[in-house]
């Protein structure tokens, strides 16, 4: 029986979120990107893609690497959206240093693309067909498949509103405008993510030591060329997180350990025929990840 990592993704992030965090991650990213490190994590901040992302990789390698000093070793990582990237340092697929300026960039690009006036927009009660029907003729895509009835949706403001209001007229439990401010996983972020992928190809990565989970592909991903890849694109690409986390389930893992901030990934997980135990550290703590984990590998 195998132990799971996971790292989530935007939404999640609230105000003061680095502070306290263990490890000395902050100080190695204060020396890679400088001193915008100290305020990161501020409400102005956070209204900002590139310091979003930022906060979401620093804090999630920060945690994931106390839970391995403390002895809990993942055998499996997965990240939704930008998740995946701490999801690939702590697999040893990717250097911190690395990350941290490849997630800048990603953050900047993708403000770029849409300063304003996009986003994502979450539809829970109803089905991926029936949100399908949803979004005709509203310029708007699906974005994450994050459970059998919680589908995601982006693109404009107009756009998702139109579709949020169709879906509470069929019967949506709810329609929910989500804390991220560009249109993601979709189409209309095609050019960004290439821009992106053309800064990956100087960058050197590594097999990584378990396995890499990829939250878009839903597949498990050795070759380090096929990783940077799944880095690089999928901010164009669907999230397949229920379809990833059968995959963990399939694989034998029976503890899934949410990385901070948030707890919505344990829900999603719960929500995937999860056989074992699913946990967010932020909310349990690390003496509970670590008693949950020696009692599995006992």
């Amino acid at each position: 029986m195998k132990i799971l990592f996971t790292f989530p993704g935007q939404g999640t992030q609230h105000e003061g979120m680095l502070q306290n965090l263990p490890g000395t991650e902050l100080a190695q990213a204060r020396e890679v990107v400088g001193s915008e490190v100290d305020t990161l994590d501020s409400a102005v901040s956070l209204t900002h893609t590139r310091a979003v992302q930022l906060c979401l990789l620093i804090s999630g390698v920060a945690w994931a690497r106390e839970l391995e000093r403390r002895g809990v070793t993942p055998d499996i990582v997965s990240g939704l959206s930008i998740g995946a990237y701490p999801a690939a340092v702590i697999a040893g697929a990717l250097d911190f240093s690395d990350a941290l300026r490849l997630v800048a960039l990603r953050g900047d690009l993708m403000e770029q693309a849409y300063p304003h006036g996009y986003g994502l927009t979450a539809i829970m009660g109803l089905t991926l067909p029936q949100v399908e029907q949803l979004i005709e003729g509203t310029g708007t895509y699906i974005a994450n498949l994050n459970a059998e009835t919680q589908i995601v949706i982006a693109g404009t403001d107009e756009g998702m509103a139109q579709v949020a209001e169709r879906a509470l007229a069929k019967g949506a439990s709810k329609a929910r405008r989500l804390a991220v401010s560009v249109p993601s996983h979709c189409a209309l972020l095609a050019e960004p993510a290439k821009k992106l992928a053309s800064a990956f190809e100087p960058v050197t990565l590594a097999r990584p030591r378990c396995a890499y989970l990829s939250g878009s592909t839903s597949r498990v991903l050795w070759q380090p060329e096929k990783i940077a890849d799944d880095l690089a694109m999928n901010m164009a690409r669907t999230v397949r997180w229920q379809e990833a986390m059968i995959s963990a389930n399939e694989r034998e893992a029976r503890l899934a350990i949410e990385m901070p901030p948030g707890g919505i990934l344990t829900c999603l997980t719960r929500q995937a025929a999860w056989e074992g135990e699913t946990i967010s550290l932020e909310r349990s703590g690390v003496d509970v990840a670590v008693h949950l984990a020696g009692r599995l590998q006992r």
